[in-house]
């Protein structure tokens, strides 16, 4: 019997119950004593990072990470590997697979950040997202973020695959936007998945974690492997929240999508709509634009198979103007002005805070888990007082 995702989330880690916690513990030792008996030690040149069930040194392996990606495993559709964080996974990618050209759009800064440095370092070219498909060669890559930082809007995962493996190139989605339950990049026929773990696999703002995801064995022995001298890893604190978080997974994600849908239906409709009611007038005067995947209407024919349970907690607002988009996050009382998404509390950020690439009118607006109504009317009383000046 194939079990849900949630019912996954729940129990994909049984087989290491070795106590008798219902809660997993926390292991925080570095080290980790070998066998009593002589005649089962294996020396290193003999053991197989990949598959050895022991645990030496916590830079290589440790109980409790290895239980958060045990959860992962079967939520990904893929075996993974977890890092100190999301930029820290993107960089282990790019290292592994040094691809000679990486070929990306707009998106995160971060992932760009991260691509400099690997330009400085390799020489590596960079293309844009829509290069032409004879630009690409065997063992380049194209970076895809679906849905996209800081809009939410998404791109059709399978036509990006196509266009790479038809030159042998290989395709990597960043799919923090769009976590397990919402999309599954590897049926559209993504090589290797990232997700930043700190946004929903985490979903409480208290933990860094990042996670590289492939159905490649060598692949994942490499990741696995290279992550030691790295450094990389992810602590065993960060392990173990890990663990608690991916046991809600499915239901924050549902709730948080589901109320973004809402207050992206809600926001369109009034500032598209020919009526003058007073929600309306108050709307127009403050939003120019929203920008979401459940507003790409004309493509729906792919976005609703790759997106089937909801587009994603996360929306911008286009404001009017910079001044209305500096002040509208400090009239609001529900929606914490801070950086980062994901978490069960809703976020709004005045993006010109942290990316200095976007429009300084943009807002992004990480959705969490409370009663949409009120969100909406604490969005309400913003935008009123803003009006008020």
């Amino acid at each position: 019997m194939e079990l849900g995702r949630s019912t996954r989330a729940m129990h994909a880690d049984d087989l290491l119950n070795t106590t008798p916690d219902v809660a997993p513990p926390l292991h925080v030792s570095t080290t980790f004593r070998y066998a009593d008996d002589p005649k089962v030690l294996v020396p290193v040149e003999s053991v197989d990072i990949d598959t050895t069930a022991g645990h030496v040194y916590s830079r290589a392996t440790a109980p409790t990470s290895t239980r958060f990606e045990t959860i992962l495993t079967p939520l990904l559709n893929a075996p993974c590997v977890t890092y100190a964080s999301g930029l820290a996974a993107l960089h282990a990618a790019y290292v592994y697979l040094n691809p000679g050209c990486i070929s990306i759009g707009d998106g995160y800064h971060g992932s760009h950040g991260v691509l400099d440095i690997q330009q400085k370092l390799c020489g590596t070219r960079i293309l844009p997202l829509d290069c032409a498909v004879s630009d690409l060669q065997q063992g380049d890559v194209i970076h895809l973020e679906t849905p996209l930082n800081p809009t939410g809007e998404a791109y059709d995962i399978r036509e990006y695959a196509r266009k790479a493996h038809s030159r042998g190139a290989i395709l990597l989605v960043d799919s923090t936007f769009g976590p397990p339950g919402l999309q599954d990049p590897f049926k559209w026929g993504a090589d290797i998945v990232m997700h930043s773990g700190t946004k929903y696999l985490g979903g409480h703002s208290d933990m860094l974690c990042g996670v590289l995801a492939t159905n490649k064995k060598e692949w994942l022995a490499g990741l696995k492997m290279e992550r030691t001298y790295l450094g990389s890893v992810m602590g065993s604190m960060e392990g173990w929240l890990g663990i608690r978080s991916l046991r809600t997974l499915d239901l924050r994600v549902k709730k948080q999508s589901e109320n973004a849908c809402k207050l992206v239906q809600w926001l369109d409709f009034s500032k598209n709509t020919d009526s003058e009611n007073e929600e309306a007038v108050l709307i127009k005067s403050v939003v120019e634009r929203i920008h979401h995947a459940s507003l790409q209407h004309e493509e729906m024919s792919w976005l609703k198979q790759q997106m089937p349970n909801g587009f994603g907690p996360v929306f911008a607002i286009l404001a009017k103007n910079e001044d209305m988009a500096r002040q509208l996050p400090s009239l609001l009382t529900l929606f914490h002005h801070a950086t980062s998404l994901g978490g069960v509390e809703s976020l709004i950020e005045w993006r010109s805070m942290s990316d200095q690439t976007v429009d300084s009118r943009l807002l992004r607006v990480s959705v969490g888990v409370e009663d949409w109504e009120d969100l909406k009317a604490d969005l309400i009383t913003g935008f009123t007082d803003l009006l008020k000046g």
